[in-house]
């Protein structure tokens, strides 16, 4: 089996922040490669009254508390968050981390964080051409900021349209990121790299993640014959390692 990165996104809702710290942080004692949460304002399964917590500020906590991941969003609303402040946020995390952040955005696609929480909500498209908006503006902001990000902040584009996000990502991005099962992750790999050839990139210049179910781990093969470089476990509460650690020893034989 071919070498690849292993990573794990923990689900912040039906849970406390005591839980999370001790998760994320077990997770870096294992040494993955990237350690991310997601960012929405309410669950996205289970009970939609269960406790839920904000992305961003969990994940300054996260970067103080951990030492070896990599860490972020998977994936950042880009609706929730002027551009400009979006990118001041990330420097000063990636600064906590000591430079291990990676910026994970899309385009957004959860109504009710839209509604309850005063955003337009819009349409598909036009959530699409706002990040197509922004994406300059942070990338320039990160070079005024003072100081700037330690390194190359990179940015990873979450989402598997053919026509617009997939040439976003091949526009833009160092990192992209969607999900199963192996043969859409292949299609939609494959598409990618046509938008790469088109836009004069080189496929190989933008990291292939795919972000897969505990039942998936012991398919990660198929996973990396489709072409995904890094595979993301999904984890719920209570957090249980054990799937990731599987996929560890997988990733190291």
């Amino acid at each position: 089996m071919a070498k690849f990165k292993v990573g794990v996104q923990f689900h912040p809702q039906a849970t406390t922040v005591e839980q999370l710290r001790s998760a994320w942080s077990a997770a870096d004692a294992l040494e993955v490669d990237s350690i991310w949460i997601w960012d929405h304002f309410y669950p996205l399964y289970g009970d939609p009254k269960a406790a839920h917590f904000e992305a961003y500020t969990l994940l300054a906590a996260m970067a103080a508390d951990t030492d070896h991941a990599r860490i972020g969003a998977l994936v950042t609303c880009n609706s929730y968050r002027n551009p400009n402040l979006l990118a001041d946020m990330s420097r000063t995390i990636d600064h906590i981390s000591g430079g291990r952040f990676t910026l994970g955005i899309g385009s957004g696609w959860f109504e009710r964080d839209y509604d309850e929480y005063g955003y337009d909500f819009g349409t598909g498209p036009s959530r699409l051409r706002d990040l197509a908006r922004d994406l300059p503006i942070i990338m320039d902001r990160f070079s005024r900021l003072e100081p700037p990000p330690i390194g190359r902040l990179p940015i990873l584009i979450g989402g598997s349209g053919e026509k617009v996000t997939l040439r976003l990502v091949a526009e833009f991005a160092d990192g992209w990121n969607t999900f199963g099962p192996p043969e859409n992750f292949a299609k939609k790999n494959r598409v990618l790299d046509e938008w790469c050839v088109r836009l004069d990139r080189k496929p190989s210049q933008i990291e292939r993640t795919v972000g897969i179910n505990v039942t998936e781990v012991d398919n990660s093969q198929a996973y990396l014959d489709a072409g995904a470089e890094h595979l993301i476990v999904m984890v719920g509460p209570p957090f249980d390692l054990e799937p990731v650690q599987r996929l560890l020893r997988a990733a190291r034989d």
